[in-house]
């Protein structure tokens, strides 16, 4: 291969060995960078049509902020659902593998706005158990939040993890058609 390259390259002389090379490279910056940037420009076009042919922004409802509110506040279930959402977390806690002991259960009545269902639950378990019972909380649960966590371990290498986990379940009044 060599033999033959040289006397090719002695025919093109400097001037032709300079210009296959910035063939070569122009060749490469073409596949490199303007290959790509035409993709790009073209899935940007695609983007902008597909936004252009949408139908402007409508709000949902016209009625102000009474109205906003009042969709607001039924999102969240009524006091007399409360009872099924602890039996949610409960069915939570076991199916992630943990051992749910007697919680301490408190409701906060406001005189507006939403009330608080505050439920602390000691918990046995591990890590994973744990951190799998809190995603599907926060998952399952959207009217819930976890307020507290607080876990301790006897000595280092124990695998299970004593744990107590406040969550607040918000709920509106049972008479409150808003």
């Amino acid at each position: 291969m060599k033999l033959r390259l040289n006397p090719l390259l002695r025919r093109l002389g400097p001037a032709g060995v300079l210009g296959v090379g910035i063939l070569f490279a122009a060749g490469a910056f073409y596949a490199s960078a303007l290959v790509p940037l035409d993709k790009e420009i073209a899935a940007q076009n695609a983007a902008l049509e597909r936004l252009q042919s949408r139908s402007p922004f409508r709000p949902a409802s016209t009625g102000g902020r009474e109205e906003e509110l009042r969709r607001f506040y039924n999102l969240f279930p009524t006091t007399e659902r409360l009872t099924e959402e602890v039996a949610r977390l409960h069915r939570l806690g076991r199916s992630a593998g943990l051992d749910l002991a007697q919680g301490e259960y408190r409701l906060e009545r406001r005189t507006t706005g939403l009330w608080a269902y505050r439920v602390t639950l000691p918990v046995r378990g591990t890590y994973p158990q744990l951190r799998d019972f809190l995603g599907a909380v926060l998952k399952d649960v959207p009217v819930a939040s976890i307020e507290a966590l607080r876990f301790e371990r006897k000595r280092a290498a124990d695998t299970q993890l004593e744990a107590q986990v406040r969550v607040t379940v918000h709920v509106r009044p049972a008479g409150e058609g808003r």
